[in-house]
């Protein structure tokens, strides 16, 4: 085929011509990465009929007005904050070892009266059960359906105490890590004893449907996931892996006769695991309504992955809706020469808006029906994303554009329908106009404290915009006095994320950094000390930092701001470095400090009262 109709074809499907270089300069996407990139958008390149995508390059810039999701009428005449942690890292004197949907409940009712007005979490989809090392958020099985491993198994009806099964979560209660594969392990034997004995009048009068309506109205997306995760025990039990990519090619095929025979003989298997979501949809439900109840105006705070696992129940059951050659990552930027391969799979363009309900509606919905509002990870996906073909490496790969006017007006309806506000994270390398078109649809920015400069320092409070989210780190950053300390940029260093000349260059970077964030703070009215504390400070001395920088996020114009939970207890470990696998135990360090005490903490206290102050609930 000729080039000049590779190109013309490219154009129509929304390809990009060119993708950034790190020096910023733009490069030219090759001829092989167009053809690989068509042929993973399903484009048959000998067809002599091209129509193309009618969704690609769906332009928003010349629509009048864009669809205004929700906003809450009190954020019109005030400013709210509340309270960010991962769920799986909360430690109690009854969970199992994990975070759960009871934690969520008791953690309502401790910061509901503090004045905090949500809870923010991040993903609750559902991961590998058979795999249940395979444990990060941002990499789930489905997008639809929850985790179990977050279910309060203490508090599922027909659970009746065992001196073994204590004994074992009290021992999984004390690591220091959350022992993904133990608490599986216990969990699931725990759940498959009640539901050997489960009957539906023992379910109790809390769930907010009974099984067999949820089962109705879940439908066959629901099926098809409880479908593949018995089949996933049945593979990994026969050394051939957790995600489908590894099984015999006649599993493979949702619709095989293999797959029909294996139903047929585990169907009790099968209902099982859609058992499992129906509980943890209940408990979710008990924990939206617990942070109501607890004074919340928002409530739970959700969080949404940009995509799913390569090789999930997502994948396999609703392949068509994937793209299958080629994977979402980031084009070479400053921070990763060689660009980043983020090993998820991404809907398809033509396929992600279309459809009663579509792909990406029932998505939003998923999580929306608990939330107050959610946040949708990689805000950039709205308009496009950069995908890497199979065999080649990222920068090998090239933009595709996606329909955000659909996509907007998908949330726009989603969230009003569920009085749920919607954030987007817009950070990192963003279209042009794209911010603008999030704002018209009311959709809040995401604002970090250690992003927000200028050549001149650290951006005034109400420079903020009023539509976003402002806060000082997040899962993926050091705590404020981490940061402080430089600990961020040691912590590269040593799993050789960066080499040491730029590892120099940013620790000098470091010291200019905590003089302007000292020079903001005192322009904002927020008195510092003469002698600031140096980077080799003890926590006990950064404190008067940590304090000042969040009454200051607390004093930004911006309609939220969050403070983490890891900030308000010191946490010295981070939840993730990003750019380490094995090296470091990503999104497995638990809080150091016991949900029982937590209203004892000091800095906790003072963090509370603090942007109480500032933020009073009106």
């Amino acid at each position: 085929m000729k080039r000049e109709t590779i190109d013309e074809l490219a154009r129509r499907h929304g390809i990009g011509e060119t993708r950034p270089s790190p020096e910023k300069n733009d490069v030219t996407v090759s001829t092989e990465t167009k053809i690989k990139i068509l042929e993973a958008l399903n484009v048959d390149l000998d067809a002599r009929d091209q129509p193309g995508n009618p969704l690609a390059g769906q332009k928003t810039a010349t629509t009048k007005t864009l669809p205004a999701s929700y906003l809450p009428p009190f954020l019109g005449r005030t400013r709210v904050w509340g309270v960010t942690l991962e769920p799986y890292a909360l430690r109690s004197s009854r969970n199992w070892g994990i975070g759960d949907f009871q934690d969520l409940c008791d953690i309502a009712r401790v910061f509901g009266p503090l004045g905090a007005d949500f809870i923010g979490l991040t993903p609750l989809h559902a991961p590998f059960l058979a795999d249940p090392d395979r444990c990060s958020p941002y990499e789930p099985s489905s997008r639809q359906r929850l985790n179990p491993l977050y279910i309060a198994v203490d508090r599922v009806p027909g659970y009746e105490p065992h001196p073994e099964i204590e004994r074992r979560a009290a021992e999984l209660r004390e690591t220091t890590l959350v022992d993904y594969v133990g608490v599986c392990s216990l969990k699931l034997e725990a759940l498959r004893d009640i539901w050997t004995g489960w009957m539906p009048e023992r379910s109790g009068s809390s769930a907010p449907e009974d099984f067999e309506t949820f089962i109705a109205r879940e439908g066959t997306p629901l099926r098809l996931h409880a479908l593949f995760e018995a089949l996933s025990f049945t593979m990994s039990a026969q050394g051939l892996g957790a995600g489908w990519h590894a099984w015999p090619e006649s599993f493979k095929d949702p619709e095989s006769l293999d797959v029909a025979a294996f139903a047929e003989t585990h169907e009790d298997e099968i209902r099982f695991h859609m058992w499992l979501q129906w509980l943890a949809h209940g408990q979710l439900d008990a924990a939206s309504k617990a942070a109501k109840a607890a004074g919340m105006r928002i409530g739970l705070y959700l969080d949404l992955a940009v995509g799913e696992a390569l090789d999930g129940a997502a994948t396999w059951g609703e392949r068509d809706l994937y793209v299958s050659a080629a994977t979402v990552g980031s084009p070479p930027d400053p921070f990763a020469a060689d660009g980043q391969d983020w090993h998820l799979a991404a809907f398809q363009p033509a396929a992600i808006a279309s459809g009663d309900p579509s792909p990406y509606r029932r998505m939003v919905t998923a999580a929306m029906r608990y939330a107050g509002a959610i946040r949708i990870d990689h805000a950039a996906a709205l308009r496009r994303l950069f995908l890497v073909p199979l065999d080649l490496k990222p920068d090998g790969g090239a933009y595709v554009e996606y329909p955000e006017k659909d996509l907007l007006g998908i949330l726009a309806e989603t969230s009003r329908h569920h009085e749920c506000l919607v954030i987007g994270e817009d950070l990192g390398v963003l279209p042009d106009g794209l911010q603008d078109d999030l704002t018209e649809a009311r959709i809040l920015s995401y604002r970090i404290l250690s992003y927000e400069r200028t050549e001149d320092g650290f951006k005034p409070g109400q420079e903020y915009p009023a539509l976003s989210l402002a806060c000082i780190s997040t899962h993926d950053h050091q705590t404020l006095a981490g940061w402080w300390r430089g600990a961020d940029i040691t912590t590269r260093a040593e799993h050789g994320i960066l080499p040491p000349d730029i590892t120099k260059a940013h620790q000098e970077e470091r010291m200019t950094e905590r003089k302007d964030l000292a020079r903001a703070l005192d322009d904002a009215g927020i008195e510092q000390p003469s002698h600031l504390p140096s980077g080799l400070a003890q926590d006990q001395v950064l404190t008067s930092i940590v304090v000042d920088a969040h009454r200051f996020i607390a004093r930004t114009a911006s309609a939220l701001s969050a403070v983490r939970l890891a900030d308000m207890t010191g946490e010295k470990n981070p939840t993730n470095v990003p750019g380490t696998s094995d090296s470091y135990p990503n999104w497995k360090p638990k809080l150091s400090v016991t949900l029982e005490a937590l209203s004892e903490v000091p800095l906790l206290v003072t963090l509370s009262t603090v942007m109480r102050e500032e933020r009073p609930r009106s």
